[in-house]
This record gives C-alpha cells, structure tokens and sequence, in this order.
C-alpha cells in the first residue's frame, strides 16, 4: 500500500483537502480525506507543499495515430479513399510508442479519448484509452467510444475541391450523414428479417442507433452545430459537440437541447473562416448556461503538454476554477462513458492521479510525478 501525506488533495468531486492522506492499495483509490489511519505496512510518501490531482482526461485527440516529427508517411488519422468510413477504427492506427503519449504522461494526462480525424462526415470508430502500456488493448478503457462525424470546413474542403465528388456543400456533408442512418435503419429491419449480410459499416450506424456510443460531430461554426442537433433529433440519438467554437454564440439553445459539448482547441490559431469567433469565453458562457463541457486540445492541434495552459487561460478568461478542473476531469470522463473510472479522487476509482509543485494553474508548477492504476509512469528529472 503507498499513502501519500500532507498534501493539498483536489479530489474534484469534493472540495479541496489541505493537509489530506490518499491511501492507494494495488490499482485502486483506497481512502481519501483527512485524519486517515495509516496502516503501518504502508510506503509512505511525504508531499508537504504538493498538490494531487486526479490526471487530465482529454476527451478530443489524435494521439499516437497524427503523424508529428515522422511526416505525412504517419499520418493515419482520416481513411480519404470514400466520403463514409464508418467501419473503419481508429485503435487499428495507434502506435503506443509514439513520443505523443510520454508528452501525456509528462503533463499528467492519464486518459484520453483518441481516433479518426475531421476529413470526413462519417469517419470512423473512436477508443478511450490510457496514456500508458506497451499493447493498446490493454491500455483501453471503452472501446468504440462514439462514431467520429463532421461537418463544416475540412470535408468540403478535402471531398469537394481536391477530390471532385461530395460533398462540396455542408448540404451535401449532412445528407451523407443523413442518409447513411436511413440505410441502417432499413438494414436494421433486414438483419431483424432475415434479409440482409452482415456488413460492418452498418454495424458502426447501429450502435448509435441503438444508443450504445454516441455520434461525435465536428462542428466549429454555429449554423453547423445546429445542423448537428437537427440530425440527432431527426434520428433520436446521442451526439457530443466537437469543438463547438462558437458555442458561445447560441448556448441557451445548447442547454436546452441537452448534449455535452467538447471545447477547442482554443490556444491555437484562427486557421480558417469557421474560427473566426475563436475565444477563452466560450466555456465561461456555456458554463453559466448550463451545458455540460470538456476542454480539449485536439493534439497535436494545441500539443498535450499545453493541456493546463489551456485550462489557465480559460480560468482567466473568468470559468471559476473548480469548473475549470472539472472540464479538464471528471466532466470529460462522463462524457466519454467512462465517469466510474476515472475522472475524481474517489474511493474505488482506478488510482489514476498527478503529483504537482503546486497549483497546475500557476505558471511555475510542473508535474513531479504522474501514476496510471498505481504505477508511477513518469518522474520529473528535476
């Protein structure tokens, strides 16, 4: 048993513990709070001046499947040969080698939600996953976690002008999308018949269908989230928004109709006319409308070890800052369905936690040491 002392614990689900014990026993969170016995047999860590956290949870990125310092020679992220990839999975590109998951580690992102890219309307199957392990299937947490869609700038932009055929139009991008969900529908019907072959990327407009994973819509601009929330309504399913720039610009809308918002990647550039209205408000705003959120950095986009920045400039920009940690936490883990797990300091919860010199927040505070289902993963040099 490790037991880790006199610390400032910020458990996220509970407030903060100035002076706490966190008792870890094997993989799992054994207590947390203050006045806790320590058994004897237990290696104690002293963490006077530390804070612990639980570890990001970065619900949008393309970790270990985006090709960085390699070329476009890894660039595995968007399956280009047809408009409508549904079968494709995006645990089939991920290498845990790559250098993009030591960057996690080293800034105390312990969970993350990675996969297809933006390229097409329906581009594939996405997993969450730990940021730690040699065999991707043993790092995963929920797999598929949501079926990858987007609409907006990036499919017409590679469908339409590079490669001639739809969609050329955000009409065509959603009737594709459209389409697609009647098809398995009728298929649905079929297989139940008796009707119809297997075939795999129906399978993947099943599960939405039938619930099991959401729809995961790339969606910048405010027309195209709307659009997103008129498809899910058309088909009665679940969606998260990606991105969601300019969420700020209709967030009672968003609140009434209910679905999670995943927001950025907002330390980065405005790189094209859809994010135009970019800004560190957009959390605040929907946060005080109440729509449920994570930040996000969409890597390599806004690189991971930035994560914490992200979450400064958005407490700054006036998202108190328990909110904030909850956007970078256990928000992002209920999102992804994976909320029992990780996510909070709770008893029972996989022990997934970072060690800091201080508040992430402040400009001096580093990761001294980051642990994935107790095991340290990473030690500063420092």
């Amino acid at each position: 048993m490790l037991a880790l002392v006199n610390a400032t614990i910020i458990p996220v689900d509970q407030k903060p513990i100035v002076g706490g014990a966190m008792l870890i026993r094997q993989s799992q969170i054994a207590a947390v709070g203050q006045n806790i016995a320590v058994p004897s047999e237990a290696t104690i860590l002293d963490l006077q001046g530390c804070f612990i956290l639980p570890g990001w949870v970065d619900a949008h990125t393309h970790v270990g499947n985006w090709g960085e310092a390699e070329g476009r020679s890894a660039y595995d992220g968007n399956e280009g040969a047809a408009a409508l990839t549904p079968q494709v999975r995006g645990i089939d590109a991920i290498n845990p080698a790559h250098h993009s998951f030591a960057d996690a580690r080293a800034i105390g992102t312990t969970t993350l939600q990675t996969g297809p890219g933006s390229g097409n309307p329906i581009g594939g199957e996405q997993v969450v996953m730990k940021t730690a392990g040699k065999i991707i299937d043993s790092m995963v947490l929920r797999a598929p976690s949501g079926l990858k869609s987007a609409l907006g700038e990036n499919v017409k932009g590679f469908h339409g002008r590079v490669m001639n055929r739809m969609p050329a139009t955000r009409m065509g991008a959603a009737a594709l999308i459209r389409e697609s969900f009647y098809k398995a529908r009728d298929y649905m019907r079929r297989r139940a018949e008796g009707k119809a072959e297997f075939d795999l990327g129906m399978e993947s407009y099943v599960k939405v269908l039938n619930g099991e994973i959401p729809l995961r819509v790339h969606a910048h601009r405010a027309d195209d989230i709307v659009t997103a929330c008129r498809i899910a309504q058309e088909f009665g399913i679940q969606i998260s928004l990606e991105h969601c720039t300019e969420g700020h610009l209709i967030a009672n809308y968003l609140a009434e109709q209910g679905f999670p918002a995943c927001v950025g990647p907002t330390l980065g550039h405005r790189s094209k006319l859809e994010t135009a209205n970019l800004t560190f408000d957009t959390p605040r705003i929907l946060h005080e409308a109440g729509v449920k959120f994570a930040l996000i950095t969409d890597h390599p986009f806004v690189p991971i070890p930035f994560y914490n920045v992200v979450g400064a400039l958005v407490a700054r920009a006036g998202l108190p800052t328990d909110a904030t940690l909850r956007a970078m936490t256990l928000s992002p883990a209920e999102i992804l369905g994976v909320d029992k797990r990780v996510g909070s300091l709770t008893e029972g919860k996989d022990a997934d936690f970072v060690i800091w010199s201080d508040h992430p927040f402040k400009a001096k505070a580093k990761v001294l040491q980051t642990f994935i289902n107790g095991q340290r993963v990473y030690r500063s040099d420092m």
